[in-house]
């Protein structure tokens, strides 16, 4: 361990040049300020503070620059554990070298399935150090995403007589999102009460550095789209939300668009992203536990923006400091040992872990939530009154406090009205 001076040093990474990254830094900072302000982390008689260390992984951009930062960071700057990550393509290499150097690493940005699936089941010895805290894998942010499709969707039932409700998908070019995509594509075609009971138009995929998509969304209007389904992780999230709302096209916009969950959101999309929705970790007023409020206010005194669902390496760093004290220790596998048996009430939920490491998702865990911009504001529209099993368990419902209703960007609903197809 690279432990001196009674000092916990965890390296955080992630893409510090972009937004997603300085949330993870400004979510780490402030668990660790607060940790070492209530009298640090007691092991075994001795305290020990946090000393975060700030690593640039550069993962939008291809290349080795990922790869070294995270070698660089175990082997010259002695860090004891990592946390963070983004890009699953830079992600799958980094969580390599964490093996390699029997180094924990708990995931706090990347969903992709197969960071953890197929790797900590199939050679547990050499992935045990790894572990993820936010987001939910990729196959449970399809559940939730397919959930909001499905609101959005009966919005269209109820409200325009469209029974049958036309959707398009938009995705940038990475692999966590083809799994999505796929499920997405089966999903919207297949009939209820299985499947979503919609028509699936065609799939568009930009590069996620693209810096305009209005070819993208003149061809989703022509092919006759009431909806569109966005798989967005970087800024093309943004450069989507300034076309759609520029141009008015006429289609609801839902989905996974992380950029959509900044507090400059609407600023960055010049005013255009206005009822833009995506799954989301916090929104406005909607008290998931009866941390996230708390959480959200010193956020925003602190750093004067509302944190996106990265700043989950607040609840991620509180998460290693629970496990190291109930381990008493700094040795990787008591540490192990004890983030398995994890279960901590955070500001996204319970967090307790399955086999592969992963955040169990579901009623009573973390959900995430579905988030709108309704009047200048992210707000909560689900989970509002979900039943997650009508059948097995009818008389549960699923709702947090402080949520509304969704609405229809009213353009589209003005231009389907009627339509009644």
């Amino acid at each position: 361990m690279g432990t001196c001076g009674q000092v916990i040093r965890i390296g955080v990474v992630g893409p510090m040049a972009y937004i997603q990254g300085e949330h993870q830094w400004y979510g780490a900072t402030l668990a660790a300020d607060e940790i070492n302000a209530a009298g640090g982390i007691a092991i075994d008689g001795k305290t020990y503070t946090i000393e975060l260390v700030r690593i640039d992984s550069n993962e939008m951009q291809p290349g080795p620059d990922a790869v070294s930062a995270v070698e660089r960071a175990i082997t010259a700057q002695k860090v004891d554990f990592l946390i963070g990550g983004f890009r699953t393509e830079a992600m799958l290499a980094m969580t390599e070298v964490a093996a390699d150097y029997r180094t924990i690493f708990l995931i706090a940005g990347a969903a992709d399935d197969g960071l953890l699936k197929g790797r900590v089941d199939k050679d547990y010895e050499r992935y045990k150090y790894l572990f993820r805290v936010t987001p939910v894998r990729s196959t449970s942010l399809a559940r939730v995403s397919f959930i909001l499709l499905g609101e959005v969707m009966d919005a269209f039932r109820h409200e325009l007589g469209i029974a049958e409700p036309r959707v398009a998908v938009i995705a940038e070019q990475a692999a966590w999102a083809n799994q999505v995509v796929a499920l997405v594509e089966l999903m919207a075609n297949a009939p209820l009460p299985f499947g979503l009971g919609g028509k699936h138009v065609g799939t568009w995929r930009p590069s996620a550095l693209a810096t305009s998509v209005a070819a993208e969304l003149s061809a989703i209007e022509r092919a006759g789209a009431h909806i569109v389904f966005t798989v967005f992780s970087g800024p093309v999230g943004v450069v989507f939300g300034r076309d759609w709302g520029r141009l008015q096209i006429p289609v609801a916009p839902v989905g996974i668009n992380v950029e959509a969950q900044a507090q400059g959101w609407l600023t960055a999309t010049g005013g255009f992203g206005a009822y833009m929705a995506t799954v989301g970790i916090y929104a406005e007023g909607v008290a998931v536990t009866e941390k996230t409020l708390p959480f959200m206010a010193r956020f925003r005194t602190k750093f004067g923006q509302i944190p996106l669902y990265t700043a989950g390496t607040y609840d991620t760093i509180y998460i290693l400091a629970d496990a190291i004290r109930r381990a008493g220790s700094l040795q990787a596998d008591a540490v192990i040992q004890a983030l398995e048996a994890t279960d901590y009430v955070s500001t996204l939920g319970r967090v307790a872990f399955d086999e592969l490491h992963d955040s169990i998702w579901g009623p009573g865990y973390v959900t995430g939530l579905g988030v709108q911009w309704q009047d200048g504001t992210k707000r909560g529209f689900w989970p509002r009154q979900w039943r997650p099993d009508p059948t097995a368990q009818p008389d549960l419902v699923v709702g947090y406090p402080g949520t509304v209703p969704y609405q229809i960007p009213p353009w589209v609903a003005d231009h389907w009205r009627g339509a009644g197809e």
